[in-house]
């Protein structure tokens, strides 16, 4: 049994599928460690999860229990449909189940880290990469060495939710920074593995059965590296992931790609925050996976078909060339807009400057189809400035582009510790609303305070999430300068939906087939929100696989075919 178990909880029921990653990261850790590491995936539970979590709680008592939130809620402005009260229900149970202690992580969880950790009433919590910090944890709770000596750990005390302050820092410039309590915008390399290849499995009991995911519809995630160093508005990766990149071992990484290939899992798809950001790491990976293919015709990697995250720059023709010798099939790109003025203050880097024209993703979107690869290029209309001719501009710039897929999407979902999130905050001061500021849910103006005028991280964070009464209020903003009437601007849970109108009337019908656009009812086969979609649960259950934009262009017969053969209802029944 090792030095003990540790028992690993998926509880996203969220379908279509997707495979907790972060699972067989931790996995691997642990393992190396000497711990012995089982995963309880409630994914393909949705229906009997209590039972399953009795049955494995009744055979087993491990020593420590992680629980990863993917995700908080849909991120989709029109829907605004939380998870985390249905996380709270699995914890809950867990809690009943066993007195082991709790700790929570996962991309989602970092947006909100302190909040969640008060929320779900569990011990701990890791903001950020979990593998060393998991590690610690175990160890110390198996050699009786106190909690608060494991560097980054969130713990919930007596005296409050605080965190055990990290390593020393450096910056750049060498000076040592500060750490801040709740741990915005920091260098988390040192929480990375980067030399080691994580392990992926396939059928092994209570583990991550990656094939399953793959065969539901699922893409295999990989990350190259973690962490990135811009500073868009409205992201919230760099504060979450990190503000320096950590680049994982070239070979490593190659390894577990490999591995997967072998497994018959061949669409695999980039998680880092986007891929090209690090260009002359990404360029040696593709080198490294093009000199594997050459090298062995048998290799599974001469099987891959690779999709990738990017941003319209850096992208050059070598690197268009590398990544379809590596299997590339196609590129998401998130140029957001098309306007200077627009992406000024938004799409930064860490010194505050915009790194891309739209120039660039027009040489992007050309360099892809040049070389067999598919392209998504995907707008986001709503932050401050948004009007109905900056839209009308940018959705007549990105259809001229002829890309695949085109996406545009509507309002932005206001996270913490986000520059655009902390910003709306401070412009509330604690005493007023801000034009713009919007929730599905709210009963009264949506008044943010500032971290300054907060008692602390929790109360900070739980304001984006929750009402004054502990009801769900996600907080959102869509532009008030949109062509919306006064009354909707000024009803805090007024819809956008003249500008919703607009963007549908802007795209030609004869060019439907080949755009994304947002939908009021949030459950149409247009809906480009991802949770329980009906034209992804057909993709998967007629046998597609890949990007699933790959096959938006035919999904009006996807859909009849799935609808013909009972893979599902009627859209909208």
């Amino acid at each position: 049994m090792g030095r003990g178990l540790v028992l690993l909880v998926n509880p996203n029921k969220v379908h279509p599928p997707i495979a907790p990653y972060a699972l067989d990261v931790l996995t691997t850790s642990l393992e190396a460690a000497d711990f012995e590491v089982e995963v309880v995936d409630l994914t393909f539970h949705r229906e009997d999860w209590k039972t399953c979590l009795s049955e494995y709680f009744g055979a087993r008592s491990p020593v420590l229990v992680g629980v990863t939130i993917r995700n908080t809620d849909t991120v989709y402005a029109f829907e605004q449909r939380p998870f985390v009260g249905e996380h709270k229900e699995i914890i809950t149970e867990i809690k009943r189940l066993t007195d082991a202690p709790i700790v929570g992580g996962g991309i989602g969880f970092s947006s909100m880290p302190f909040a969640l950790v008060d929320y779900f009433g569990i011990d701990f919590g890791v903001k950020g990469p979990g593998e060393q910090i998991i590690c610690d944890l175990a160890d110390a709770l198996v050699t009786g060495r106190g909690t608060d000596t494991v560097s980054g750990l969130i713990r919930n005390t007596p005296e409050g939710v605080t965190r055990v302050p990290p390593p020393a820092l450096t910056l750049s410039n060498h000076r040592a920074a500060r750490p801040r309590p709740a741990g915005q915008f920091e260098d988390r390399t040192w929480q990375v593995d980067r030399a080691g290849t994580y392990v992926r499995r396939s059928g092994a009991p209570l583990k991550v059965d990656n094939l399953l995911y793959y065969q539901r519809g699922g893409l295999a995630g990989i990350l190259t590296k973690n962490g990135c160093t811009y500073r868009c508005s409205h992201c919230v990766e760099p504060d979450a992931k990190g503000i320096r990149t950590g680049r994982r071992d070239v070979a490593a990484v190659v390894d577990e790609m490999q591995s997967l290939a072998a497994q018959g899992i061949l669409d695999q798809h980039t998680t880092d925050s986007e891929f090209n950001l690090s260009i002359a790491h990404a360029k040696n990976l593709l080198r490294e996976i093009v000199r594997r293919k050459h090298a062995d015709p048998a290799n599974p990697l001469n099987e891959l078909r690779l999709w990738v995250y990017c941003q319209p720059s850096p992208f050059d023709e070598e690197f268009a060339g590398l990544l379809a010798a590596a299997g590339c099939r196609g590129v998401n790109v998130g140029s957001d807009h098309v306007r200077k003025d627009m992406l000024s203050g938004w799409k930064i880097t860490e010194k505050g400057t915009t790194y891309y024209t739209f120039a660039d993703t027009e040489r992007l979107v050309r360099l892809c189809h040049a070389n067999g690869m598919l392209t998504m290029v995907e707008a986001l209309f709503g932050m401050p400035g948004e009007t109905q001719q900056t839209m009308r501009e940018c959705v007549e710039a990105f259809m001229a582009l002829d890309a695949t897929v085109t996406g545009f999407s509507l309002g932005l979902r206001l996270f913490p510790h986000t520059p655009l999130g902390m910003a709306m905050a401070e412009e509330c001061d604690g005493v007023r609303t801000v034009p713009g500021l919007q929730s599905n849910t709210a009963n009264g103006p949506i008044v943010l305070k500032p971290s300054s005028k907060c008692s602390g991280p929790v109360e900070y964070e739980r304001q984006f999430m929750f009402d004054e009464s502990g009801n769900f209020r996600l907080v959102c903003y869509f532009s008030p300068d949109l062509l919306e009437d006064t009354g909707t601007v000024n009803d805090p849970s007024g819809r956008w939906s003249r500008s919703v109108d607009l963007l549908w009337e802007l795209v030609d019908p004869a060019d439907h087939h080949r755009v994304m656009l947002p939908t009021l009812a949030g459950s149409s086969e247009h809906d480009n929100n991802y949770a329980d979609n009906p034209f992804l649960t057909s993709l998967n259950g007629l046998g597609y696989t890949g990007a699933f934009w790959a096959h938006w262009r035919d999904r009006e017969a996807i859909l009849r075919r799935a609808q013909d053969v009972g893979v599902v209802g009627s859209v909208g029944a």
